[in-house]
């Protein structure tokens, strides 16, 4: 804005134009108007303080309405709606916005000023807020952008090792390691870690949006965290809010920590060589502490001594144990009562039975999870596939029984009915290639106690003796229903079939089949 008040203040103690165009850095023809108008409208110096540049102004050469005070302005949000669509340009908007306004009987604005009030608008919009963080407070987590390589001593091969970095918000100080991929078990294994590193927990952790933190089918508004990352969190007490896709504001210091990693870390280590992941980690570590203890350039202290003195009191202690990596699976238990996990197979309660389930799959246990709820826990199996892990309670009443059954009880069984029962066992015991093959028998035998009493098993298996050494179930059973026919009533046996009327002819005189 032009200075008024120096122009006319200079003015009066008589300077020349040209001095006042120079201490003014005006014009000499800005001068000459702005002394020839306050000369007609009477202002001379000194002006009240009330008498600002702005108001001079607006008093000897008040605005007139022009063209463009008129002109209609753009729809700012329906312009910035279009642009995000594919092919939609500034130059195609303001042609459609042109041809709006002469529908309407309105002046549009020239292209270039139509361009110069949207980009005004955009960094309306661009507007940050500084957010102040507490200490001890929140973490942020992200992979860096560049990785690093490790080479195969045998055969020259370069592998990529991806860095993981993890930053406390209001020291900045930072934890870094490389990992050979960017999956689940990396993922975990740098949060459990860093944790170690830092000697306690942050209340908050805000890791990017990727696929090992965030189950991506869900929205925004519904997001629904990795089951073992979740659990991972409840076993250190902390809580995860990840960062909306492509927002790095939302995780600031974990963004500007990676550029800072790139140079001082990544770069500093680019002339040398590294043929495992621990000596790459141990060179990663080293660099890590410089870092940490370099000064502000800004404040004072460093990333170490900020965190030391002021964050790490506050942080959260660590669990007693660390959390124990665990990946979940869904089954469907099946007819057996049986899931199956890595081919090895695990026995659910039979209640589950054709039920989906989710096992918790950990080194050493297998837990089965229903509605939350455990049903079941199990040590892992390791070694030949196909064993199988059951527990006694899972298994329904009759085949809980059945597991009962052996050869000392079978013995035990007849013994109490009488010794030529007990002998009669003995002998069907013995009498297969492995004695678990004689158990239906044993069982069919000692049943028959139940429907003829125990004293006339006891004497069919006393004749059955007679007759052989190693009688059969279906030899004892034979003779208890030979004796039962022999001692009912006349009225009570089966009537006979005898032919009394000599010869007849049967079935197969006539071509039909044998009856």
């Amino acid at each position: 804005m032009t200075k008024y008040r120096e122009i006319l203040r200079l003015k009066s103690p008589g300077f020349s134009e040209r001095n006042i165009a120079l201490s003014c850095s005006v014009s000499r023809k800005t001068v000459a108007k702005v002394t020839a108008r306050a000369q007609e409208l009477n202002i001379s110096w000194p002006l009240d303080d009330s008498q600002t540049d702005a108001v001079l102004e607006e008093t000897m050469f008040p605005k007139t309405k022009s063209d463009a005070a008129i002109k209609r302005m753009p729809d700012y949000d329906y312009i910035r709606r279009e642009l995000l669509k594919n092919g939609v340009s500034k130059k195609l908007l303001w042609m459609e916005y042109c041809e709006e306004c002469r529908m309407n009987g309105e002046y549009p604005l020239m292209y270039s000023q139509f361009c110069y009030y949207i980009q005004q608008d955009e960094q309306k919009r661009r507007a940050t807020m500084h957010i102040p963080r507490k200490p001890g407070e929140q973490v942020e987590v992200d992979w860096a952008g560049d990785p690093a390589h490790i080479i195969d001593p045998d055969t020259g091969e370069i592998t990529n090792a991806y860095l993981f970095v993890g930053v406390m918000t209001y020291s900045q100080y930072t934890y870094v390691e490389a990992f050979i991929n960017e999956k689940q078990q990396a993922w975990i294994t740098a949060h459990v870690h860093m944790y170690d590193f830092f000697g306690g927990v942050a209340k908050i952790i805000v890791p990017d949006n990727c696929r090992t933190a965030v189950n991506h089918n869900k929205g925004w508004y519904t997001q629904e965290l990795n089951t073992t990352y979740h659990e991972m969190a409840e076993h250190y007490g902390t809580a995860i809010i990840p960062a909306r896709v492509r927002r790095p504001k939302d995780k600031p210091n974990a963004e500007g920590s990676v550029g800072n990693i790139s140079t001082w870390i990544t770069a500093a280590l680019r002339n040398e060589q590294f043929f495992s992941l621990s000596e790459l980690n141990q060179a990663i570590r080293e660099k890590l502490d410089k870092f940490n203890a370099n000064l502000f350039q800004k404040k004072e202290g460093s990333r170490r001594s900020l965190f030391l003195g002021e964050e790490q009191p506050l942080l959260l202690p660590l669990p007693a144990t660390r959390y124990e990596l665990a990946e979940w699976k869904q089954a469907t238990v099946q007819f057996n009562y049986h899931i199956s996990i890595d081919k090895m197979h695990y026995s659910t309660p039979y209640e589950y039975i054709k039920r989906k389930v989710n096992a918790r799959i950990t080194d050493k246990t297998i837990e089965i999870f229903f509605d939350h709820k455990r049903v079941a826990s199990h040590r892992r199996l390791y070694g030949r596939p196909g064993q199988y892990s059951t527990i006694v309670e899972h298994m329904p009443l009759d085949h809980q029984k059945y597991l009962e059954w052996n050869g000392d009880r079978f013995r035990e069984w007849a013994k109490r009915i009488g010794n030529n029962t007990h002998e009669v066992i003995n002998a069907i015991l013995a009498s297969g290639r492995v004695e678990q093959q004689s158990y239906r028998s044993c069982m069919g035998l000692l049943k028959l106690a139940d429907k003829y009493s125990v004293s006339r098993l006891e004497a069919a298996c006393e004749k059955a003796l007679s007759y052989t050494a190693s009688p059969s179930y279906k030899s004892i059973k034979s003779v208890l229903t030979a004796v039962q026919e022999n001692t009912l009533p006349d009225t009570e046996k089966p009537e006979s079939t005898q032919n009394n009327y000599g010869i007849t002819r049967g079935a197969r005189y006539y071509g039909g089949k044998k009856a």
